[in-house]
């Protein structure tokens, strides 16, 4: 980024704003906003701005990745259930062209057989699943290394 911050848009789907409310044994205690400080700081250390979206709203979605380009250098992208059925979501990301790493809380493998396909993850540069709040953090090395490497733009 010769020198300057990167941006990452860090995009939150449907129910993850129920993070510390719902399915405790799948999801964990820690709520959105306690992953969104850890980010932060994280991304403070990392030289990273980061702008943070959650939506319910698939339309929303798409709309933030279709305006990233410009404003953003890549994107952390946990598009919850819409994962595995969005292709709206996943034709945005494809036509942004930024890097994304696709990241999941739980271990979508050892769930429903539905969950066990992604349409993002084709297009992502990586994807991080089953660490818990983890993944959010591990993702973000990943995509600041991506970010980071000689050539970028």
């Amino acid at each position: 980024m010769n020198g300057r911050r990167a941006s990452v848009l860090v995009l939150h789907g449907p129910n993850l704003n129920l993070l510390g409310l719902r399915e405790k044994a799948v999801y964990g205690e820690e709520t959105l906003a306690s992953i969104e400080v850890r980010l932060s700081e994280l991304a403070q250390n990392l030289n990273l701005d980061l702008t943070f979206l959650q939506s319910n709203h698939e339309g929303a979605l798409v709309d933030a990745v279709q305006s990233a380009p410009g404003r953003h250098q890549g994107l952390l992208v946990n598009a919850g259930a819409y994962t595995h059925t969005s292709v709206a979501l996943r034709d945005a990301l494809a036509a942004a062209g930024l890097p994304f790493v696709e990241v999941h809380l739980s271990n979508p493998f050892v769930r429903e057989a539905f969950r066990h396909r992604s349409l993002l993850a084709p297009l992502a540069a990586g994807v991080v699943l089953g660490f818990g709040a983890a993944s959010y953090l591990l993702g973000l090395r990943g995509l600041a290394d991506l970010l980071a490497a000689p050539g970028d733009t």
